[in-house]
């Protein structure tokens, strides 16, 4: 099999202000650290912590990163072996419909067949030999089979920061499991996907749990390079004919000109509205590896160590009388006395202190900062 993997890192960073910023989003900071910068001795970008799990299975060379072309220095210098012609700069940011059609139209260069596995680049996931395991039977499956295998994850609680997957639980194809260690092989059922739902309510979260055939949404896919290029064709031609144009002018002297003129009229869409909803070639592998997308300030909680007042710090803090809160500091000491529930985070650009469980606000920070023109604080 020719198999790939690309890793998805365009992202800005919004909901990680003002950690994460335009200059250096959440995907280049080692922003699950827990222990301090004072004290730890390695750290691992989350980038380089994808790339690194990927590598387990798939080569090097055989791994792209398609990023914002501003970013392409910055990936270049965290992940040093990884070929300078493997980094894909976007001039703009047009959501996942798009990054993905560009990397086939990038990768069908080396085989109109290539098998891909696509991953977000700022996701957290244990149990790194049952990711493996998990995508190489997905990617087993799409050169056999063809569709598109997304990975659902098995929901441990009624979340409602992600979204769903519903899978038929009697239509599915078997296929023998592709281990790297040495544990016996097995059948791996691969479901057939019934249909996607968006981030749910409390109780639309609880009933999904309850009904059994609703897996959590991550983000990754697995297809072969003409299948994907075939339902973009077929569900966004628009978009289809933006990458004819691109790839005709592949390896030319106006090739960055081109992609800049494509980049700034095609439409912005998920690859999850524009093909995953409407596809009838979608599949999926239910996934028990631990998997969290790191959304917002509060997931970074719910991964950290609590102290036993449920406390999580990262640099220096004193906090008295204080319970269930989350502490992230560059420079300065934080103090907090006789509060709880809170997640503060000070740095260079700016101080947020923000309520648990509203974290996924902060992006209205950032808009609010940009419409008054205060971009040195993004």
């Amino acid at each position: 099999m020719s198999n790939y993997a690309v890793i998805m890192a365009g992202g800005v960073g919004q909901r990680f202000w003002p950690k994460g910023s335009t200059k250096i989003p959440k995907q280049f900071l080692d922003i699950t650290e827990s222990s301090g910068r004072r004290t730890k001795i390695k750290t691992e970008s989350m980038i380089q912590s994808t790339f690194i799990r990927l590598t387990e299975f798939i080569h090097p060379t055989k791994i792209f990163v398609i990023t914002n072309i501003n970013y392409r220095t910055i990936v270049k210098k965290q992940i040093p072996n990884i070929p300078e012609d493997n980094i894909i700069g976007e001039p703009f940011g047009r959501n996942t419909a798009p990054c993905i059609g560009l990397t086939c139209v990038f990768l069908k260069q080396f085989n109109q067949k290539a098998n891909v596995l696509v991953v977000p680049s700022d996701h957290i996931i244990k149990n790194k030999n049952e990711f493996a395991r998990v995508a190489k039977t997905g990617l087993k499956f799409t050169n056999e089979h063809g569709g598109i295998v997304t990975l659902g994850i098995n929901p441990t609680r009624p979340e409602t920061g992600y979204g769903y997957i519903q899978y038929n639980t009697e239509d599915y194809i078997d296929i023998l499991s592709q281990s790297i260690t040495k544990e016996k092989l097995k059948p791996e059922r691969i479901y057939k996907v019934k249909t996607f739902a968006e981030k749910p309510n409390t109780e639309l979260a609880k009933a999904f749990i309850e009904s059994g055939d609703f897996l959590w949404n991550s983000g990754m896919f697995i297809f072969r390079v003409d299948t994907m290029l075939e339902e973009l064709e077929k569900f966004l031609p628009d978009i289809y004919l933006a990458l004819t144009k691109i790839e005709k002018n592949l390896f030319t002297s106006v090739f960055k000109k081109v992609l800049e003129d494509v980049y700034s009229k095609i439409k912005g869409i998920s690859i999850d509205y524009g093909v995953m909803e409407k596809s009838e070639r979608v599949y999926t592998i239910r996934s028990h590896f631990d998997w969290s997308d790191v959304g917002c300030w509060d997931e970074i909680y719910n991964l950290k160590k609590k102290d036993t007042k449920g406390n999580v710090t990262q640099g220096m803090a004193v906090l008295i009388n204080s319970k269930n809160c989350l502490v992230i500091n560059d420079q300065r000491i934080s103090a907090l006395i006789g509060v709880e529930d809170l997640l503060v985070i000070d740095t260079d650009n700016g101080l947020l202190v923000c309520k648990k469980g509203e974290s996924q606000k902060v992006k209205e920070v950032v808009d609010y900062l940009r419409r008054k023109g205060l971009d040195q604080y993004l």
